[in-house]
């Protein structure tokens, strides 16, 4: 087994508890970190798979920037004082249905003749891929930084309309 190997299997076993602990701890803003969490046990797959641009890229993008507004959301929301979320009527279901997709997927995986060699190794430069996110791809990035910030905004307001009535 090699390092690569080692590693691979931490940054999964780490992924894995870390999204289980997502959607298992009653207390949102716990869940909140596990998310972080897990994002950053992808960035480190991207790390393997020798994309540091996308590893980057998660760590700044998904493990920082949505998940801090996430846990803004849920502080100016009050998103603490919701109650905890436990085991409820919807839980063997759940159960059921979570073991039928894990059978599903280790099946898929078990049975699926993958390629060892992945051929030649496309390299493109960080200014090309700069140049293309920020010309042809600037309209979606704006988009997404005014929903961001129209979602920031809501929750002052909701947060502020709470503050007043009480």
């Amino acid at each position: 087994m090699t390092v690569a190997e080692v590693v691979f299997y931490l940054l999964a076993l780490l992924s894995v508890i870390a999204a289980v602990g997502v959607v298992t701890v009653p207390n949102v803003v716990h869940a909140a970190l596990f998310l972080i969490l897990s994002l950053l046990g992808v960035a480190g797959f991207y790390i393997l798979l020798s994309s540091e641009f996308l590893a980057l890229v998660q760590v700044l993008i998904y493990g920082g920037a949505v998940a801090t507004i996430i846990l803004f959301g849920l502080m100016l929301t009050g998103g603490r004082d919701l109650p905890a979320v436990g085991p409820g009527a919807q839980w063997p279901l759940a159960l059921l249905v979570s073991g039928a997709l894990v059978v599903l997927l280790l099946t898929a995986v078990l049975n699926t003749t993958w390629p060892r060699d992945a051929g030649e190794m496309t390299l493109i430069s960080i200014n090309t891929l700069g140049s293309v996110l920020f010309r042809e791809w600037l309209l979606p990035f704006e988009l997404a930084s005014l929903v961001l910030l129209v979602a920031l905004i809501g929750a002052v307001v909701i947060s502020s309309q709470e503050e007043r009535e009480s």
